[in-house]
C-alpha cells in the first residue's frame, strides 16, 4: 500500500493529473515525482499501479512526459510541443484484440518503463478529441494546477472553488474594503 496522496487536486484525467504532480504549497513548489515513492503514490492514485511497477526506470520517461505535456497544454499548436508529445507516443502502440467479450484494444510497449508516460500522452490525445477548449490552467496567479472543465456551461476557472476560488474572492473583497 502506498502513502497518501499529498496533492491538493487529484482525480483529473491521467495527462492532467501528471501535470498536477507539481503544485504550490505555502509559496514553495512541491514535486510528487521527486522519488520512486512519489511515483508509487501517483500510479496508485491514477489506477495505473496494476499495470506498471513504480520503479526508477519509469521515472525518467514520466518526467519527460510531464514536461512535454505541460508545453503542449500551455502552447497548443506549437510545433515543438506537438513533436515532443508525438515522440512520447513512439514508445507504444495500440493492438486490436478479440476476446470472448468482443473486440478490444491493448497497449503494447517495446520498453515497459515507457508505459505510464505513453499512457499519459495517449490520454492527452483523448482530451484533445473530446473538448480541447476545456483543458484549463487554474486562474489563480499563484497556482500551477490544471483541470479538465466538466461543468455544464464550461466556465470553471479554478482548480478548486474551496481553495483558489475562495482565495481570489477573499482577495477581491479585501481590496474593495480597503478602497472604501
Amino acid at each position: 500500500m502506498s502513502a497518501p496522496d499529498p496533492r491538493p487536486l487529484t482525480g483529473e484525467p491521467v495527462s492532467l493529473d501528471l501535470l498536477n504532480t507539481r503544485w504550490m504549497h505555502d509559496g514553495e513548489r512541491q514535486d510528487l515525482l521527486a522519488s520512486a515513492d512519489g511515483l508509487a503514490v501517483w500510479l496508485a492514485s491514477t489506477g495505473l499501479d496494476a499495470r506498471f511497477p513504480a520503479d526508477e526506470a519509469a521515472l525518467g520517461p514520466l518526467l519527460r512526459a510531464r514536461e512535454a505535456l505541460l508545453r503542449a497544454v500551455e502552447s497548443p499548436g506549437d510545433p515543438a510541443a506537438t513533436a515532443e508529445v508525438d515522440a512520447l507516443l513512439e514508445h507504444g502502440r495500440i493492438r486490436a484484440t478479440l476476446s470472448a467479450e468482443g473486440p478490444g484494444e491493448r497497449a503494447e510497449f517495446a520498453d515497459p518503463a515507457w508505459g505510464p508516460a505513453w499512457t499519459a500522452a495517449r490520454d492527452y490525445l483523448d482530451l484533445l478529441r473530446t473538448a480541447p477548449d476545456r483543458i484549463r490552467a487554474c486562474a489563480h496567479d499563484a497556482c500551477i494546477l490544471h483541470f479538465f472543465d466538466v461543468s455544464r456551461n464550461g466556465t470553471r476557472r479554478w482548480c478548486s472553488m474551496a481553495g483558489c476560488g475562495n482565495r481570489a474572492k477573499a482577495s477581491r473583497h479585501y481590496a474593495r474594503t480597503r478602497e472604501g
